[in-house]
């Protein structure tokens, strides 16, 4: 150390001199804070489903090294009441866990006490700071605020060329305030932001009286159930609809054929699941038309079922079907009946079923899980012909490997109005059909305008893709 007596002459001025450039060198090198964003308004977007704010902001011209801006919003009740429950919940812990930490200390070095038994001791001192804390509402210091004396959380961060932002997924029974920040860039990589705009009015996202965003969802359903009335119109008036043959359907002959010539039983499963399952409901549809076919044979059809009520309505279904062949005399109800609902149950009465007698032709038409493959490749075992129908796509890889015909998905749904023939839902599918076209076709389209719009960077392209994506593809 220097001592004052052994100091040369103006050496501690030049020291002060010294240490006072280089403060200045680091302070001109310095990025200042860029101005904060005024004028910020938040408006609720008018006609539409609610939940949806419009905030824009104005800028201030020619902001050095211009990044973005950052658009933050306050709290909602519910948040700041979920964040004030999260900070007592972690305030309380940590005061439990000192409180442990200080009785465990003072019992093992200030009393003796065996580590185990000060262990046990401690947690219970522990336990009861920590509920005599939450008494306290004092005893919790509450977090501090941010701008403006509000907790806010973040939105999104926009390009430095923005000056408005759409936010979505917002409550529409609370209130918004919104404020944005400067976003720009410092020394090295470092950002920096400004301060706090002042804040925006107050506003409500509610739902509008209607949502002019849905128009052009409103434009395709107007236009596929137009197209679903024309071709019911036209098969009224007698015009032949042409439907695509279901092989599956069209073999159902050739099975009943085989069990009648062979003098052996058929058997059809209604799948395990209840009526209210529309795959159930397809199924009595579809043995409908295998019954009637089988009174016409005279061959004999079995019809075990896992739930009663679906016992019930496939009777129904038989009976009625014999009636209208003909055949009332051979309609024998004990031949449709309930076996269990527990599943695995059911498959093992149907696989011993399927031994014993050996039937012709199996029918599996309705919903099934893991059982599918059991009795698919047990009646495959027998040599019957079999004809299976699901919506489940998980299944139908065993029935396709294991069944004669299968109908698959929208085939299986298909089948009532193939099997009726009636006017209305052969036009209903045959216009469905077409309204599926109509979709896939503006799907292309669409790709291939968004695949150009990016190739070519049209805006005009680009806008159009984004606005059809916004209304008419979004929920």
């Amino acid at each position: 150390m220097i001592s004052r007596s052994n100091d040369p002459p103006g050496l501690r001025r030049r020291f002060r001199a010294a240490i006072a450039a280089v403060a200045i060198v680091f302070a001109g090198n310095a990025t200042a804070a860029p101005p904060a964003p005024t004028d910020v308004i938040a408006v609720d977007r008018p006609w539409d489903g609610g939940g949806v704010a419009e905030v824009s902001w104005t800028s201030a011209p020619d902001i050095a090294g211009l990044e973005g801006f950052q658009v933050w919003r306050s709290e909602t009740e519910d948040e700041t009441g979920s964040r004030n429950a999260d900070q007592r919940r972690s305030a309380l812990k940590d005061a439990m866990t000192a409180a442990e930490t200080r009785e465990y200390d003072r019992l093992v070095e200030v009393e003796g006490v065996a580590p185990e038994d000060a262990r046990m001791q401690a947690r219970r001192v522990a336990r009861s700071s920590a509920i005599e804390l939450s008494m306290q509402e004092s005893g919790i210091e509450p977090e501090e605020t941010g701008p403006h004396g509000g907790h806010w959380i973040l939105v999104d961060t926009v390009s430095s060329g923005a000056s408005r932002l759409t936010v979505k997924k917002l409550d529409q029974k609370s209130e918004y305030t919104f404020i944005v920040y400067s976003i720009a860039r410092g020394e090295g990589k470092a950002s920096v932001r400004s301060e706090a705009s002042s804040p925006s009015d107050s506003i409500t996202p509610v739902a509008a009286i209607v949502n002019l965003g849905r128009g052009p969802l409103f434009v395709i359903l107007a236009l596929l159930c137009g197209v679903v009335l024309f071709f019911i119109i036209k098969a009224r008036r007698g015009a032949v609809l042409k439907i695509r043959k279901i092989a599956g359907l069209s073999a159902i002959d050739e099975a009943v054929g085989r069990a009648t010539e062979m003098g052996r039983p058929m058997l059809y499963i209604n799948g395990i699941q209840d009526m209210d399952d529309l795959q159930t409901v397809a199924g009595i549809t579809v043995l409908g038309k295998v019954a009637k076919t089988a009174a016409e044979y005279d061959a004999r059809i079995e019809v075990p079922t896992c739930r009663s009520l679906v016992m019930s309505a496939a009777r129904e279904t038989v009976e009625a079907s014999y009636l209208t062949a003909g055949r009332t005399d051979a309609y024998n109800p004990d031949l449709i009946y309930y076996v269990t609902d527990e599943q695995f149950g059911f498959t093992a009465y149907v696989s011993g079923l399927i031994v014993r007698d050996r039937p012709a032709a199996c029918f599996y038409m309705g919903a099934f899980f893991a059982e599918s493959l059991i009795l698919a490749e047990t009646g495959n075992s027998v040599g019957a012909i079999q004809i299976a129908g699901t919506a489940m796509p998980s299944q139908l890889p065993f029935f396709v490997a294991a069944c004669d015909y299968t109908l698959i998905g929208e085939e299986f749904f298909a089948a009532s109005a193939y099997l009726s023939e009636q006017p209305e839902q052969l036009g209903s599918l045959k216009g469905q059909d077409m309204g599926k076209l109509l979709v896939g076709v503006v799907l292309v389209v669409g790709v291939l305008l968004a695949t150009v719009g990016t190739i070519t960077e049209n805006q005009v392209i680009l806008s159009a893709v984004d606005w059809f994506k916004n209304t008419a593809l979004t929920g």
